[in-house]
């Protein structure tokens, strides 16, 4: 089974085809757009080869970008489909499912509507998502969609976890509790630390860090999330790229009163000039920091402590909620690839049992390792996430119970 994934963001999409076999998978092709309805356009394409091109156009809106993908893949000189018959299903990744999906589901009318219903959880996210599956039904009408959530996995949070303490009355007429991001990468990484590690994965209590620009950790038992750091916005919870993270609420108040601002120009404020970039002053690129603290930079290393200091603080509160911790898991572009970060979180949790192993640490970037030491009690890992990967699957899932219905 072909089956086309698409990541449809407000001026980009990101797209790869999988070919799905029986207890396999490869990606025939890969890439995305940018700056759709703005001037310079651009996708980038890469075959099974590894080979790479550069396309410059005109692309107004998401149907003319979706248009440009499946014209690439069926192009001569870059493709690997001869048909758009070939392709048997898409899926989506859709951020935002409320309260409605706790799952993946094959998107229908009735499905579209209820997405619909949650826009107003994510105005950002969730009309490009569904421009990614309009655009779908028009050019490719027969072919079957599915939806993968973000939020789905963490439906599982008890109500102590995901309730705030306000009125009551506020969470039954605005839906307003916390709902947790990432869930993909969560439920992906979890379980393939599992099956590296050959252990049983309904029986294992797991903290899952994914960090990124974007950052959030998850705490799992018995393969569900039990609660994660990202809240009704995924400003909640780690210090991040820009995103300030848990924030007294008195002290936004505070600022919109000092600064005359309304809760656009706040919004803007906690959630893109703040975090790394807010605190450093030079960048939200770990990349960058690193290199700064290297050179003696006070504010990045202020910066930097901040952010393991918090993150480490979040491995400590979920292992109580947990009761103890099988394994820890680094996963996101920074997880995956920062190794010193790595080793300043789990400095200090010894008495958690967490040990990490310096020498396999150290120049680790991107790969599935064990990265503590063998008398660890807890294991703690590094796994690449793979959400493209999870929203394939469950599209194949899907739509095969559907042939054999």
């Amino acid at each position: 089974m072909k089956i086309l994934v698409l990541n449809c963001g407000s001026s980009s999409i990101k797209y790869q085809l999988f070919l799905m076999e029986d207890g396999s998978w490869s990606v025939l092709a890969k890439g995305g757009i940018e700056k759709i309805g703005l001037k310079g356009s651009f996708l980038k394409h890469e075959k099974q080869s590894g080979e790479k091109v550069l396309l410059e156009g005109e692309i107004l809106d998401h149907k003319t970008g979706i248009d440009y993908i499946l014209g690439v893949l069926l192009s001569e000189r870059h493709g690997c489909i001869t048909s758009m018959e070939e392709i048997d299903a898409v899926g989506h990744r859709v951020v935002h499912g409320g309260e409605t999906f706790n799952s993946s589901v094959f998107i229908t009318d009735e499905v579209i509507r209820k997405m619909e219903e949650c826009i107003e959880l994510a105005p950002l996210h969730n009309p490009p998502n569904l421009k990614g599956i309009s655009a779908m039904s028009t050019l490719l009408p027969h072919v079957p969609q599915v939806g993968v959530f973000d939020t789905a996995y963490h439906q599982t949070m008890p109500q102590y976890a995901y309730m705030y303490a306000i009125p009551y009355s506020l969470y039954t007429k605005y839906g307003l509790r916390r709902y947790g991001f990432h869930g993909t990468s969560h439920r992906y990484v979890s379980k393939r630390a599992c099956e590296i590690l050959g252990v049983d994965y309904q029986s294992q209590r797991i903290i899952t860090c994914h960090l990124g620009n974007g950052a959030s950790i998850a705490a799992i038992k018995n393969g569900e999330s039990v609660d994660t750091s990202m809240g009704f916005t995924p400003i909640e919870g780690l210090m991040m790229g820009t995103r300030c993270g848990d924030l007294d609420v008195g002290a936004v108040t505070f600022l919109m009163d000092k600064e005359m601002i309304g809760t656009g120009s706040a919004a803007t404020l906690f959630n893109k000039r703040s975090g790394m970039l807010g605190i450093t002053g030079i960048s939200s690129d770990m990349r960058e920091i690193e290199d700064a603290v290297a050179k003696g930079d006070p504010m990045a290393i202020l910066g930097n402590t901040m952010y393991t200091y918090r993150i480490k603080k979040y491995i400590g509160a979920y292992a109580a909620a947990l009761g103890g911790v099988d394994i820890v898991i680094f996963t996101g572009g920074i997880g995956e690839n920062a190794d010193t970060t790595r080793e300043a979180i789990c400095e200090g949790l010894e008495y958690m049992g967490i040990t990490i192993n310096k020498a396999k640490n150290s120049g680790l970037r991107g790969k599935e390792a064990v990265i503590s030491i063998e008398e660890s009690r807890t294991c703690v890992m590094v796994v690449p996430t793979n959400e493209e990967l999870v929203i394939a699957q469950d599209t194949k899932e899907i739509v095969d119970a559907l042939i054999n219905k």
